[in-house]
C-alpha cells in the first residue's frame, strides 16, 4: 500500500522537478499540495504568484490544492501554529509523509524534520544533494519552463527578473549564484512540463521593487520570512508581476 503524502508545493521550478520524480516513485500517494500564501495580498509567499495562478497550477496537475494563510512578517511562532494546525488535519486523513524541493541547506532540512517529528510525520526530499547543475539541465531537458518572478537584489539585478530561465539564463548568472537559487536568490513560477496537463496562460505584468522594514517589535525580530542574515533587511527584491489571461 502507498504511503499518504502531502506535497509542500511553492509553484517554483525545484517544486515541479520533485514533484515530477515523486510520481516516478510508486511508494507515494500525494494527496494534495500545500502552499502557504501571503494572507495580505493574497499571493505565494516569497514568490509573489497571484492565487489564481497557483490554482491554475494545481488543476493543471490534477492534485487538491490546500492553501495556509500566512501573515505578510509571521513570527516562527505564528508560522509553526499555523503549519501544526494544518497538518494536524491532513494526519487525521492518513497523511504520514511531507515532500519538499531542497536540495542542499542542512540546516533547513534539519529544522523540516524534527518539527515534522514533533507531530509523527516523515519529510521526504527527492532532489536532496543532487548537483545544482544537473538539476536545472534535466529540468529542462524533460520540456518544463519556468520564468523568474523575483530576484533578491543583494545578488541580482533587475534584468533577471521576467526572464525564462533557459541556458542562456544560466550562461549569464554571476558565479556567485547558485543555478537553482538554492540560496534565495531568486524564485519562479513553473507554467509547462511533463506534470502539466495543459500550459497555464499568463501575461507578464509590472516589474516592482519591494523592500522589507525590520519588525519594530523585539519579539517579531524571529520571522519565518527569509531574514536569517544579519543584513537582510538591508537589500530589497524585485518582482515581476504574472497575470492570467
Amino acid at each position: 500500500m502507498k504511503k499518504k503524502a502531502l506535497f509542500n508545493w511553492s509553484s517554483g521550478k525545484d517544486s515541479a522537478l520533485a514533484l515530477y520524480k515523486t510520481f516516478q516513485n510508486s511508494e507515494f500517494e500525494i494527496t494534495c499540495l500545500l502552499t502557504s500564501v501571503n494572507q495580505q495580498f493574497q499571493r505565494i509567499s516569497m514568490h509573489g504568484v497571484r492565487v489564481e495562478l497557483l490554482e491554475q497550477q494545481a488543476k493543471s496537475i490534477g492534485l487538491p490544492l490546500e492553501i495556509m494563510q500566512i501573515p505578510e512578517m509571521p513570527t516562527m511562532e505564528v508560522y509553526e501554529k499555523v503549519m501544526q494546525e494544518t497538518l494536524a488535519k491532513l494526519k487525521d486523513q492518513g497523511v504520514t509523509h511531507s515532500i519538499f524541493g531542497d536540495i542542499f541547506l542542512e540546516d533547513l532540512r534539519k529544522y523540516r524534520e524534527d518539527k515534522l517529528a514533533e507531530i509523527g510525520f516523515e519529510g521526504v526530499f527527492p532532489l536532496w544533494k543532487i548537483p545544482t547543475l544537473d538539476l536545472i539541465q534535466e529540468f529542462i531537458s524533460l520540456g518544463f519552463k519556468t520564468i523568474v518572478v523575483c530576484v533578491n537584489e543583494r545578488f541580482l539585478d533587475k534584468s533577471f527578473v521576467g526572464r525564462v530561465i533557459d541556458q542562456d539564463f544560466i550562461n549569464d548568472l554571476p558565479e556567485n549564484v547558485d543555478v537553482c537559487g538554492e540560496n534565495g536568490e531568486f524564485h519562479t513560477f513553473t507554467f509547462d512540463g511533463p506534470i502539466f496537463s495543459k500550459p497555464i496562460n499568463f501575461e507578464i505584468g509590472e516589474v516592482v521593487y519591494r523592500k522589507y522594514e525590520k519588525p519594530k517589535e523585539q519579539d517579531s525580530i524571529n520571522t519565518a520570512c527569509d531574514t536569517s542574515a544579519s543584513d537582510a533587511f538591508d537589500f530589497g527584491f524585485w518582482y515581476c508581476d504574472l497575470v492570467t489571461k
